[in-house]
């Protein structure tokens, strides 16, 4: 009896000793995340504005490359006194965010490994690059790709009118696009979780394949501040290219397919 004790002890995933929370230590734990994030974004904020004048350039850098090469005034323009400061704000704000995030994923990580399971932890490293290489990969592709080419079809599409582009508008659209598509480059950390936790298979996604795709052109479209069908694909690919990866990475991380290779090993 004490040889199969120990021998179901071995095989069975076991848990950090450690007593459990109830709802309101939940919430204070919760709480104690959501203020370390929102220092360290404070903090990454601080940083980014001693460089807000270089960030701001580099954010019109798109803008001003579509207008000269359409031969018109390179300059954004603003209505109120205050919308220059508030640019500033909020580019320093969201390269903030982008510089806290790998302290923001490990606090989310930290909230939500007491739920796992010792060899599950394992994936600590591997949740922080990947999550961090996603959303940083997300906002340079929709600056360097996404967000380029929809300002020239704009511009060009529109030059026999003179444009009047306001920093409040210009930066309202770069910001949508830069942080929606870090977001969206996240779909393969949400499917990942998901199927850790057995609510997503791989064959159900495979199934429900032509309808995803479909659900993405939806969300592309929507997105996508052009109305033609190239700017719409640009937006679409990647976000097919990550669903196709999710799957793959559902079929890894499913329950019955941890059980299925643990039981491989067994001699």
């Amino acid at each position: 009896m004490p040889e199969a004790a120990a021998s179901s002890s071995v095989t069975e995933p076991a848990k950090d000793e450690m007593p459990t929370m109830g709802f309101l230590e939940h919430l204070e734990e919760l709480r104690r995340r959501i203020i370390y994030s929102l220092l360290a974004i404070v903090v990454g904020c601080l940083l980014c504005w001693t460089y807000v004048v270089r960030l701001v350039e580099l954010m019109q850098r798109p803008i001003v490359d579509a207008l000269h090469a359409n031969g018109l005034p390179e300059k954004l323009v603003y209505l109120n006194p205050v919308d220059p400061f508030n640019l500033y704000l909020k580019v320093a704000g969201v390269v903030g965010l982008f510089v806290a995030s790998p302290f923001v994923l490990y606090q989310v990580w930290l909230f939500i490994a007491p739920g796992l399971y010792r060899n599950e932890k394992r994936y600590i490293f591997p949740f922080m690059v990947s999550t961090v290489s996603l959303f940083l990969a997300g906002g340079y592709f929709g600056y360097r790709l996404v967000y380029p080419q929809a300002l020239r079809f704009l511009i060009e599409f529109s030059k026999q009118f003179t444009p009047m582009i306001t920093i409040e508008e210009y930066s309202q659209l770069f910001l949508t696009i830069i942080v929606g598509m870090g977001v969206i480059f996240e779909m393969p950390i949400l499917v990942f979780f998901l199927a850790l936790m057995g609510i997503v298979t791989a064959g159900w996604m495979w199934r429900n394949l032509r309808y995803s795709i479909l659900v993405i052109f939806i969300i592309a479209a929507i997105l996508t501040p052009t109305t033609d069908i190239l700017n719409m694909c640009i937006f679409a690919a990647p976000m097919v290219a990550l669903y196709v990866l999710s799957i793959a990475i559902a079929w890894v991380a499913h329950p019955k397919q941890r059980k299925k290779r643990a039981e491989k090993k067994k001699p």
